[in-house]
């Protein structure tokens, strides 16, 4: 379980609040597919992720992105028992897709880059600690059925 302090609660309400998923999610996932490729074995039946431009112009990526950022409400909306709030996810990411879950680190990085640069010099270095608080606890309960 994670503690929570209420200004960091608050900080991740916030972030959310002015969260634009139609622009983020797409942009993070692109990221991680074309800076780790090996992430892209998930996700053949997506069609063509031969190159960069591909994968950026890929509607299914695009729309898959938008999902798992949507993904993180549940934590946003659960954050005193997100291991509880992600239970399902876990089970499903780990007996039926056979995702590994290192994967999550490298997607929760490409989340933080694509949001430091969309909100630039709002986003402090406490506010990218919070954050990053908040995506390993969420990391962790997906996780969680893989030990």
């Amino acid at each position: 379980m994670v503690n929570w302090t209420k200004t960091e609660k608050a900080t991740i309400t916030d972030i959310f609040s002015h969260l634009d998923y139609d622009d983020i999610g797409p942009k993070a996932l692109s990221r991680c597919l074309i800076v780790y490729p090996w992430t892209q074995r998930y996700f053949s039946g997506f069609g063509n992720l031969y190159n960069a431009a591909a994968i950026i112009g890929n509607a299914k990526v695009a729309e898959h992105g938008i999902k798992v950022l949507h993904g993180l409400d549940l934590g946003l909306k659960k954050m005193d028992n997100i291991e509880a709030a992600y239970a399902d996810l876990s089970s499903l990411h780990s007996e039926k897709l056979h995702v590994d879950p290192d994967n999550f680190k490298l997607l929760s990085d490409c989340i933080t880059i694509v949001l430091a640069a969309k909100l630039g010099s709002a986003f402090t270095a406490e506010t990218q600690a919070t954050f990053q608080k908040f995506l390993g606890a969420v990391m962790s309960a997906l996780g969680k059925q893989y030990h």
